[in-house]
């Protein structure tokens, strides 16, 4: 198994997160959800998995790129019509790139099916420093071994027990729940006993984290 290292990673509400490592911050999925995220500055890049609001808020952008204006935006390409006031970098499954200390691999391409009448829009996994995985709105397993997994928790396109399988799937040495905005708060404590179910049978750590924490 991968080990952590400096990294450091907040988690903030919904699907949003930032991972830091030497002074450099990488903000992934700013949200209208994500409501206690404050743009800091040192950052150098910004991932957008895909074009829903609650993973892409221009807005919140807006004030990240005001006060890092040489960040470089990376989105897959359905996103980039909405992106025509700002800079941005198209990335697809498949593709590594880097900015400042981060490497940055993507993965899937499509967004889970929401329902037959719903068009699948696209949607990257990212992970991070081959380290941490984060999927977006899917389940693509990142055909590897990781560290730390945001699992996502709660969607119109997901069930606690495909949750679980993926986690049980990529047996990370740390899990933290994502995407559950939409959830009440004992809606996350039944959620988070249904994952750490899932943690405990496969030998994974699970956490909220309520601080950054180290990776």
């Amino acid at each position: 198994m991968v080990q952590g290292g400096s990294m450091k990673l907040t988690k903030y509400q919904h699907a949003c997160f930032t991972v830091e490592e030497d002074d450099k911050i990488l903000v992934v999925d700013p949200g209208e959800f994500s409501t206690d995220f404050l743009s800091p500055e040192n950052v150098v890049g910004i991932v957008i998995t895909h074009q829903h609001g609650d993973h892409f808020d221009t807005e919140r952008l807006a004030e990240i790129m005001e006060k890092n204006p040489e960040a470089t935006i990376f989105a897959p390409a359905s996103v980039g019509t909405q992106l025509e006031a700002f800079g941005h970098t198209t990335v697809a499954a498949g593709e590594t790139v880097s900015v400042g200390p981060f490497e940055l691999a993507f993965h899937g391409g499509i967004h889970a099916v929401i329902h037959e009448s719903v068009p699948v829009v696209d949607n990257v996994g990212v992970l991070i420093n081959q380290l941490v995985y984060y999927p977006g709105d899917s389940l693509v397993l990142p055909g590897q071994a990781i560290d730390t997994l945001l699992v996502p928790a709660s969607a119109p396109w997901l069930k606690i027990s495909e949750a679980m399988n993926f986690l049980a799937a990529v047996k990370p040495r740390l899990a933290i729940p994502t995407h559950d905005a939409i959830l009440s708060t004992e809606g996350k404590e039944v959620y988070d006993w249904w994952l750490k179910k899932a943690c405990d049978e496969n030998n994974t750590e699970f956490l909220r984290p309520e601080n950054q924490i180290s990776i």
